[in-house]
């Protein structure tokens, strides 16, 4: 007696379709993970982890609040004569020059003399919509940016987007922990950096779909992820 064979059944049809869809699928999340990537360490490589020394003077100089040392490193410009002006944008309501010239002791008189302060800025948006308004109220063509390293990127987009026809010169301030300190080698630094990486992707982004647009909304915080 011989034993015939077993019957062969035919693979089901329907299965190479959707292996070839999640194949697809599988593809192209790993493309995006690696462009994602590849994109935020393109961006960390513009973050400077030096303070730079310029090498030209400004009409003005505008800092952004919200980071140490950030204001005095912009009155020491000030007093060191690289603009003719500065404005601190995003102050707190309650700061008065007064309460300026005690936080920098050093620098009272050019304080009291020729720095201008913003109180109505609340997010990035305002501090540039805010610093396009000083800019040309005063006719100046050049500023000096004076904020933290890892902001400088976006205050840069938003400011530019604001001023297109005035030069930005860019002074970022980096802390001692930040420069003695790898980003990677910190949870929360590596954190920041990324969330400080989408924020500038979503300034670009709405600035290219819509070039035009009026940012005096998100400028008084309507949109946080503006912030």
């Amino acid at each position: 007696m011989t034993v015939g064979r077993e019957p062969q059944f035919s693979k089901d049809p329907a299965r190479r379709p959707r292996r070839l869809l999640l194949r697809a699928f599988l593809t192209a999340c790993i493309a995006a993970i690696g462009a994602l990537v590849a994109s935020f360490l393109w961006f960390i490589s513009g973050v400077s982890n030096e303070e730079i020394e310029l090498d030209r003077n400004a009409d003005g100089i505008v800092v952004l609040t919200g980071g140490a040392s950030r204001i005095a490193d912009a009155v020491e410009l000030l007093a060191a004569g690289r603009g003719r002006r500065l404005l601190v944008t995003g102050v707190n309501p309650a700061t008065s020059p007064g309460g300026l010239s005690r936080a920098v002791p050093l620098h009272d008189k050019v304080i009291t003399c020729c720095v201008d302060l913003d109180h109505s800025a609340v997010n990035t948006v305002g501090n540039a919509v805010e610093t396009r308004r000083w800019a040309r109220q005063r006719g100046f063509r050049s500023l000096i940016v004076v904020t933290s390293n890892y902001h400088m990127p976006r205050a840069l987009a938003e400011l530019s987007h604001q001023l297109p026809d005035v030069t930005l010169i860019p002074f970022p301030v980096v802390t001692e922990k930040r420069r003695a300190e790898p980003w990677w080698s910190n949870a929360a630094s590596a954190r920041l950096l990324f969330s400080e990486y989408l924020k500038y992707i979503y300034s670009v982004v709405r600035h290219r779909l819509d070039p035009g647009r009026d940012d005096t909304e998100v400028a008084r915080g309507r949109n946080v992820a503006a912030v």
